[in-house]
């Protein structure tokens, strides 16, 4: 059997749905409040873990961030656990990609692969970059204001981000899955055990970029002007976000603009069956989705 935590989460959930039109894989989801065939998995309650990982093979553990660090540590900390006592064969981790290593939210995913290191079943560490959708909020949060002004503001400075489609992670961490359950069943070790693969994303975002296509799809020009992490953190503090949401958005700003997100290439294609999804596009597209186009 296998199992997807976060299954009800938006990439959790497009891992499940590639896994579930393999036949006969036996893909159980895994989800805070369950329902039918799901099994409840709430890192908030230890107690849900053990019996809900029993008769797993192999746990596609997709992290669980969207909190402080060391209430993060204790999630992820109890899964690891849970999974040594229930037995799991082979646990495969949805963690952070090498270029994120001094982003605030890097710490909870490099001790939880140090914890996964130290456990008695085999691991395979997925290291995401970030998501596509990110650069694509930030067009899509700016486009009235480009569409008036023709001025594209944003904390990036001059550098620049690599990133990558959610639905290409999902499509690896299918694949990975697939494979290592196939392996199991022949009774071999995964092909993919012990492995880290960098997944961080062949495209690189910046301000000026964004400012590109936001004048593809407003028809007017838009430059990019770069503003200062006092102001973003003015912005950010207004917006609702908790604390720790301005402190890992205002790290991935400042990240971005010391040139330290962007990654020299990683393994991304070659676990792929085609060639990643174009970053570009996919933010052109989300505005076209959300913005009026142009009269004629």
């Amino acid at each position: 059997m296998m199992l997807v935590t976060g299954a009800s989460g938006a990439l959790g959930g497009l891992i499940l749905d590639r896994l579930g039109a393999v036949a006969d894989l036996g893909v159980v989801a895994g989800t805070r409040a369950a329902t039918g065939a799901a099994r409840r998995i709430d890192f908030d309650d230890p107690t849900t873990l053990v019996g809900g990982f029993t008769g797993v093979r192999v746990l596609v553990f997709v992290s669980a961030g969207y909190a402080e660090d060391d209430v993060v540590l204790a999630r992820h900390g109890a899964v690891v656990d849970a999974a040594a006592t229930a037995g799991v064969r082979h646990v495969i981790y949805t963690s952070l990609a090498g270029s994120g290593d001094q982003l605030s939210i890097a710490l909870a995913h490099r001790w939880t692969e140090a914890r996964l290191a130290e456990a008695p079943f085999d691991v395979t560490v997925l290291r995401n970059g970030l998501y596509a959708e990110i650069p694509a909020g930030l067009a899509m949060s700016s486009a009235e204001s480009a569409a008036t002004t023709g001025v594209f503001t944003a904390p990036l400075g001059h550098g620049r981000v690599s990133v990558v489609a959610r639905e290409d992670l999902a499509d690896v961490a299918a694949r990975v899955a697939v494979e290592t359950q196939a392996d199991l069943a022949a009774g071999q070790r995964s092909r993919h055990a012990g492995r880290t693969y960098e997944l961080a994303g062949a495209t690189a975002i910046g301000g000026e970029d964004i400012a590109g296509v936001l004048a593809e799809v407003l028809g007017r020009p838009v430059t990019y002007q770069p503003v200062s992490l006092a102001q973003a953190r003015e912005a950010l503090a207004g917006g609702g976000l908790e604390p720790y949401q301005v402190s890992h958005t205002l790290s991935m700003f400042a990240n971005t603009g010391a040139g330290l997100l962007e990654s020299p290439g990683d393994d991304l294609a070659a676990l792929l069956p085609t060639p990643p999804r174009p970053a570009l596009e996919l933010i052109c597209d989300a505005l076209k989705a959300v913005v009026p186009l142009p009269a004629a």
